[in-house]
């Protein structure tokens, strides 16, 4: 890890539809980005931390809290439709134009402020420790199998994996993940060369569903509240929350 050089990327756009301006709406007392930089900035393995944003309001409140923001990201890649890993290329290519390079990049973004600083870390550790990854993608355990999801057709349910997995009990069915948006990592020319944080080897980092709550409305912004103010009783009064 000493001859690692680690960048961490928060993307925040201005634009926000399903919930205006969440990327500095106040979370008990600080913006919701606020939270992730202080993770990221407590990281014993992150070299740098950087905010890619085109908005000035954010870019200033990124930087009242620790964040550094060397530009502000073109209109073309902060739209709605704008793919993120966009702005993770137009951020290393930014630096590197300026003869700043990185090994790695971490991808944090602030929608899942319940990640923690010991989550980057070990998602690093886990990370850098396999040789064979080429990425690395956090992720939750469905709670509900998605093998009993239906399709409607002609307003009539139908099993959508076929009667053979509906028919079975929980535990006769493989678990199953989803990405819960809080950690992505990879090599800078993994990166380059696939255009994704998601390659033929991507491993994961296993995240309980306490921590992988992705802001993306009102909702889940008062549920994030709810689980802040009462983590204690979540996790018990002898866990750290870290």
């Amino acid at each position: 890890m000493d001859n690692m050089n680690i960048l961490a990327i928060i993307p925040a756009r201005g634009g926000s539809k399903g919930l205006p301006r969440k990327n500095i709406k106040p979370l008990l007392g600080k913006p919701l980005i606020a939270w992730t930089i202080e993770q990221a900035e407590n990281s014993k393995y992150i070299n740098k931390v950087i905010v890619s944003t085109d908005d000035e309001e954010i870019a200033k409140i990124s930087k009242e809290f620790g964040a550094e923001v060397p530009f502000l990201r073109p209109e073309e890649l902060a739209r709605d439709d704008s793919p993120t890993i966009d702005a993770i290329m137009h951020a290393i290519n930014w630096f590197e134009k300026r003869e700043e390079f990185f090994n790695i990049i971490v991808l944090l973004q602030p929608t899942s402020p319940l990640r923690t600083t010991n989550d980057i870390d070990k998602a690093i550790e886990l990370f850098l420790n396999d040789k064979n990854a080429l990425s690395l993608v956090s992720v939750k355990e469905n709670e509900h199998p998605p093998f009993w999801s239906f399709k409607i057709e002609n307003n009539l349910i139908k099993p959508l994996f076929g009667d053979e997995y509906f028919k079975k009990r929980r535990q006769e069915l493989p678990k199953s993940y989803m990405p819960n948006g809080a950690i992505y990592i990879s090599y800078v020319d993994v990166l380059k060369e696939y255009n994704s944080f998601y390659t033929p080897k991507t491993i994961a980092y296993i995240m309980p569903s306490e921590r992988s709550i992705d802001i993306d409305n009102e909702f889940d912004f008062l549920l994030v509240e709810f689980v802040l103010r009462n983590k204690g009783d979540i996790y018990g009064k002898n866990k750290n929350w870290r």
